[in-house]
């Protein structure tokens, strides 16, 4: 048994997930629900990030407190994941007394190591706000491609920005002009483990191109060592003598969740930590491409300056961005479908369907409500929900709900021993898209296989082969059921109960005189009407 660490990306909690943060995620889930299925040992972890200027930023702007207003969010990420069906061991927060009590543990490990140093750095200060400022509330021109951005990094180009790189500051409150003050903070040596780096990138060329592409660009513009520190008054303490007034910087805390919440679980089932992260492991990362710098540079020099022998990641499974309807989505316009909206108009199954056939794996993708209905009649409910429904119920009304005799046919034994091995890599490998493209070609195939061979004529004119044909599909439907149980858990789920299988990633088959149980529509056609509405909903939301 392996064991396969899952890792999530921690959305903020200072706001509403929306389309693209799901379709970003759901890889994690599939990854999971499939490597249980196989049998391994699955530690699939996430959680909020509740600390860090964002949030603080909302909570000014909604006269709360930070953790009112990261707890609110966390809530309502918890309820969205849920009912998409996001099977994560654990979901926690960067709140959370383990989290941060490990994360401070392991910083005293690595400042005693040899990455850690002290700087004096200039820092920004608003004089008409009278305060020191945080990297997102500057508000200025990125140094590299001159676009409008914020103090930390560009949502244009990614560059990470340092304060005092960054053009014509101003302060995000007040609109007022900086100034700079001196600051001293603590500091990791990035720049040193630049052999280290880039071994690591050699040794991972099966990493997405987007991976590859910007964590080769970071080392070959030159790496540059980074404040692990910063002035706030929320987030984690620093745990140092004279920085009581300071915090842990959030990019060199959240990354740490994945440890936390995975040392959580450890500890829960009474398995040695050493061992999800020592050499018996495989490790994968969920995240969207603006993260990539987090988990290829950022994490792997933290784990490399810590010196315990921890595990650097395996895969990195970053995806692109989606648009809505054309237009990038931008939650401060309002551009956004929120998942908190939808996941309880629509049934879960055809929300993850369209987000892995659609999802930006390896290019950008448009999210519009035509395609979304399309596929969810033509697909869905057209070619899959069509056949397990037109199987189930002919032998449901015409042979008492038993399934009939029958032996299984070479052809149908071949594709099915064929299509777990073949689809199993495809998932290891983080080609979703392309496996579930592989696993309906077996649907269409079951579809043409019925119409051949007729059953609604041979029920009176050649019983026998009837019973064959149904008996062939019955076996089709169960191994269809398990093959997409990590893509569409609802569904399969239901087939399950129905046909008493086992979630267990293996060929199985259907004994002939089984009863079926009672049988219901797994898929519900979606009228065109909701493309109106749901697109004048976008536009409405806007005003």
């Amino acid at each position: 048994m392996k064991n396969i660490l899952i890792g999530g990306a921690w959305p903020y909690a200072n706001g509403s997930l929306h389309i693209g943060h799901i379709a970003g995620l759901l890889s994690g889930d599939i990854l999971a629900r499939y490597y249980r299925a196989k049998g391994e040992q699955v530690f699939y972890v996430s959680g909020s990030d509740c600390h860090g200027t964002p949030v603080t930023i909302r909570a000014k702007q909604e006269g709360e407190t930070p953790r009112e207003i990261s707890d609110f969010y966390h809530k309502e990420f918890v309820s969205v994941f849920n009912a998409l069906g996001f099977s994560y061991d654990l979901y926690t927060k960067t709140s959370d007394e383990h989290h941060k009590n490990f994360v401070k543990q392991f910083h005293y490990e690595l400042y005693e190591g040899d990455y850690i140093y002290e700087k004096t750095v200039k820092q920004a200060y608003c004089p008409n706000c009278k305060k020191s400022l945080t990297d997102r509330l500057i508000i200025g021109k990125c140094p590299v491609c001159g676009e409008k951005t914020r103090g930390d990094q560009c949502d244009v180009c990614r560059e990470i920005i340092e304060i005092d790189t960054i053009l014509s500051p101003v302060c995000a409150d007040c609109d007022s002009e900086l100034t700079l003050t001196d600051t001293t903070q603590l500091f990791i040596a990035i720049s040193k483990l630049e052999k280290e780096l880039r071994s690591f990138l050699n040794a991972h060329p099966h990493l997405r191109k987007n991976a590859i592409a910007f964590t080769k660009r970071y080392i070959d513009e030159g790496l540059r060592d980074r404040a692990i520190t910063r002035d706030l008054d929320w987030g984690i303490d620093v745990p140092k003598e004279g920085y009581g007034d300071k915090k842990i910087y959030i990019w060199v805390e959240n990354v740490l969740g994945y440890l936390s919440a995975s040392k959580a679980v450890c500890d829960e089932r009474d398995i040695p930590f050493e061992e999800v992260w020592g050499e018996s492991a495989r490790h994968y990362y969920v995240h969207g491409k603006d993260n990539i710098p987090f988990h290829t540079i950022i994490l792997p020099s933290l784990l490399l300056g810590h010196g315990g022998c921890l595990r650097l990641p395996d895969d990195i499974i970053s995806s692109e961005y989606v648009t809505l309807e054309g237009r990038k989505i931008s939650t401060s316009q309002n551009w956004a479908i929120w998942a908190k909206d939808i996941v309880d108009r629509y049934n879960p199954d055809t929300l993850r369907y369209f987000f892995i056939t659609n999802g930006p794996e390896k290019r950008d993708t448009d999210f519009s409500w035509h395609e979304f209905v399309e596929r969810n009649n033509n697909e869905l409910l057209g070619a899959y929900g069509n056949f397990i429904n037109r199987t189930l119920v002919f032998i449901s009304k015409y042979l008492c709900n038993i399934v009939s005799n029958g032996f299984i046919e070479n052809e149908i034994t071949e594709q099915i021993q064929v299509l777990f091995p073949s689809v199993g890599q495809k998932i290891e490998n983080g080609q979703f898209k392309d496996a579930i493209e592989r696993i309906f070609e077996f649907v269409r195939f079951g579809n043409k296989y019925f119409d051949t061979n007729e059953p609604w004529k041979t029920r009176n004119d050649n019983p026998e082969k009837c019973n064959q044909t149904l008996f062939n599909c019955v076996q089709i439907i169960a191994n269809l059921s398990v093959l997409l149980e990590p893509f569409l858990p609802f569904s399969s789920a239901k087939i399950f109960e129905w046909l008493n299988l086992n979630n267990e990633w293996k060929a199985q088959w259907i004994l002939a005189r089984y009863a079926l149980r009672e049988i219901s529509i797994l898929f519900e056609r979606l009228d065109n009407k909701i493309i109106y509405e749901e697109t004048n909903t976008l536009t409405e939301q806007q005003k």
